[in-house]
């Protein structure tokens, strides 16, 4: 029966005279997102609203699956659309939406009505009374009750009129692009996905790098990452997935550098790694899914010490979460069952069994001298050798 749905947004309204911008990215992002469905789309704006027009034969249940993923949606309204013809007419479609979306006439309900067409002889609550009265004469056994309905009816009134009951959460936030771009350090771990889903949400373009570490990390673990990256890109589109060798660097720190202090100093070099690709790629900040406190790397003074080599801002969209809450988002958004897979990457591997807490950036960067040979070296070849899978 649907042939038409109405998009919700809900921060683009207070954009001021910039909207237009974050509506046009919006409906970008929605044509990308139905690429995914079966069927043909006409995407449009109209008078503050989006709408979707679906040809007939379309997948109802892809279609929804598809707008669910969209960041800057927060309402998906499968509409029934017809022309203004009158207040009688309108009651006729009223009734005929009802038989056709509800085996059972027995609920309590409530009209809610818009009117953006103000040459409609009646204003809303003038039209809210008329509908009212001709459901109940259509059906008995339904009652009115504004407060607590089972049932609400939308009607908006505009150069046609769309008629729903339905409305469908989206993931709300902004559409992605809208705010920049930033370089994800993806693992195979629960937190760094989702920490790429949130930051995409505030309309954030996202690239992202794996360190892979083959032998000790099997290509079993790259995959894990590729799934994860291709999970993900439903929320934040393309996503171009930088795997670099991390084998000689990381082997290099564990011969010449003290073993509780191998934790912080293998994470300054990937951060290393991780902002020079991002200077590549026109990135504005790197992203990792850090949560202050939950393990050794991740105390104050850990993060400030991995901080301290970089130029470009670090977003951590995690770092007031306990572990639960990220879990919660990971199974939201289809990531944990895949995090879980028992294929460790190079950041496990490598793990000293009672590294430094509190570390002293002096300290740290005192046992980095110790690298100078050729830790230069062992970085270009691994920017030389980094394969970019681009995940769609």
């Amino acid at each position: 029966m649907f042939q038409t749905f109405l998009i919700k947004y809900g921060e683009i309204a207070i954009k001021g005279k910039n909207r237009h911008l974050f509506e046009d990215a919006l409906v970008s992002q929605i044509c990308h997102a139905l690429k995914r469905a079966e069927g043909e789309f006409h995407v449009y704006k109209e008078q503050g609203r989006i709408y979707i027009d679906c040809a007939p034969g379309y997948d109802y249940d892809e279609t929804v699956e598809a707008l669910q993923k969209v960041f800057g949606i927060v309402g998906i309204c499968p509409v029934m659309k017809c022309a203004d013809e009158g207040i009688d007419k309108l009651g006729d479609d009223v009734v005929e939406f009802l038989n056709q979306i509800y085996e059972r006439h027995d609920q309590s309900f409530k009209v809610f009505t818009r009117r953006p067409k103000k040459s409609f002889p009646l204003d809303s609550m003038e039209v809210n009374a008329e509908l009212g009265g001709r459901i109940l004469d259509a059906f008995p056994d339904m009652r009115v009750d504004v407060h607590e309905p089972q049932l609400q009816l939308y009607v908006e009134l505009r150069d046609e009129i769309f008629i729903y009951s339905k409305v469908i959460p989206g993931p709300g936030g902004m559409p992605v692009g809208t705010n920049g771009r930033a370089m994800l350090l993806l693992s195979g771990g629960i937190d760094s996905p989702v920490a790429g889903y949130m930051i995409s949400k505030r309309g954030v373009s996202l690239d992202a790098v794996y360190f892979h570490a083959p032998p000790y990390t099997s290509e079993r673990a790259k995959q894990k990452v590729i799934d994860l990256a291709k999970i993900i890109s439903a929320y934040t589109g393309p996503i171009r997935l930088h795997v670099v060798n991390f084998t000689d660097i990381q082997l290099y720190i564990y011969d010449k550098c003290p073993h509780d202090e191998l934790t912080i100093i293998m994470r300054r070099y990937m951060m290393r790694i991780a902002e020079y690709f991002a200077g590549e790629t026109h990135a504005q900040a790197l992203v990792t899914g850090e949560s202050l406190g939950q393990v050794a790397s991740q105390t104050m003074q850990s993060l400030a010490a991995t901080n301290e080599v970089c130029t470009i801002p670090v977003f951590r969209p995690l770092i007031g979460f306990d572990k639960q809450e990220i879990v919660d988002i990971a199974q939201k958004i289809d990531t944990f069952e895949t995090s879980i897979l028992p294929f460790e990457d190079c950041c496990t591997i490598f793990v000293a069994k009672h590294p430094v807490t509190k570390p002293n950036v002096n300290v740290i960067k005192c046992s980095e001298k110790k690298l100078d040979e050729k830790i230069d070296e062992l970085m270009r070849v691994a920017l030389e050798t980094t394969e970019v899978i681009r995940i769609e």
